[in-house]
């Protein structure tokens, strides 16, 4: 049986599958991604979740054929590098996650973009496979996208696709990535919850922080947000409403750019959220379509939470076939 690992390497998680030749999830694992120390921690809390994704699979890591992990950042497969992963701890320089993987567990490993790597899951395994083109929207710590035209991942000039800086108002608020006006200054699970944490300190009252002590968390989860809404906290509420017409302006807007079939939310707060707010936002960006008539169906990843981590285990078949 030839096993693959594939990694989605997030924010807030890192979550591995252990798959097979069909691509059917043997094991699986997720923990926590460090808050603190550097890229070195980060690549051993991913080693760490590899072998407990193995062990779930009854298999060794010496067993895997290969590892495909998609991170955020500037993803350098050729040289095995990522370089500004600003989600993560401390990574603002370049460091070759490939390598150290590779020398910690055995196998080859292969890099991709986290975003891309799940929206060709998608494409190829999930909701997207009806369609010849399609828009991944990852609603998570950021706010990814990949693009699908005529059944290829469009890269453009290598970096296509980031819709979560599509400027959705000018001279908005600041952005994780430094500029003003970006759909994530508004929709990312990251500037959301430093837009909560200054509401807090003003003295607005809420349950988000206390839900997240109970949990024995550091960070706003999806899953604390979504215990918010169902308590009807009101920061909460306001906030995910805020991050709803953010991303049905820009999404709108890429969609009368580029035309596609349909839309593929995923992201750790699309998939927790679900379908009502898949229909939310299907609902938030029909006045900002063009073409009203005929708007390209929206979609939740039918992959769910594992998207990501499939999606590398399929970049880690591709390389194999490459390197053949």
């Amino acid at each position: 049986m030839n096993l693959r690992a594939g990694v989605d390497l997030g924010g807030t998680k890192i979550q591995v599958v252990v798959v097979d030749e069909r691509f059917s999830v043997l094991g699986q694992a997720r923990q926590p991604t460090p808050t603190k120390g550097k890229p070195a921690d980060v690549a051993a809390a991913i080693a760490d979740t590899i072998r407990e994704a193995a062990t779930a699979a009854e298999a060794e890591t010496s067993e895997l054929s290969s590892i495909g992990v998609g991170s955020p950042g500037d993803v350098d497969d050729a040289n095995g590098t990522v370089t500004s992963a600003r989600n993560l701890p401390n990574w603002e320089g370049s460091f070759p996650l490939a390598g150290a993987l590779s020398e910690e567990l055995g196998p080859r490993v292969s890099l991709g973009n986290d975003v891309n790597v799940a929206t060709m899951a998608e494409a190829v395994l999930g909701a997207g496979t009806p369609y010849s083109s399609m828009l991944g929207v990852f609603w998570g710590t950021g706010v990814g996208g990949g693009v699908v035209l005529d059944g290829k991942l469009w890269l453009g000039r290598d970096a296509a696709g980031e819709i979560g800086h599509m400027v959705v108002k000018v001279g908005g608020a600041k952005c994780p990535c430094g500029r003003h006006g970006c759909m994530e200054a508004y929709a990312g699970r990251g500037a959301m919850e430093a837009r909560a944490r200054e509401l807090a300190r003003k003295g607005e009252q809420t349950d988000l922080f206390a839900i997240m002590e109970k949990r024995g968390r550091e960070r706003l989860t999806s899953g604390i947000w979504a215990r918010a809404l169902v308590r009807q906290d009101p920061m909460a509420v306001r906030l995910v409403d805020r991050a709803i017409e953010a991303l049905g302006a820009g999404v709108a807007s890429a969609v009368n750019l580029l035309d596609v079939e349909a839309v593929i939310l995923g992201g750790g707060l699309g998939v927790r959220l679900g379908d009502p707010y898949r229909k939310r936002l299907e609902h938030a960006m029909l006045p900002h379509v063009f073409a009203d008539h005929r708007p390209p169906r929206v979609l939740l990843a039918q992959l769910g939470d594992l998207g990501g981590a499939i999606g590398a285990a399929l970049l880690a078949s591709e390389s194999e076939t490459v390197g053949a």
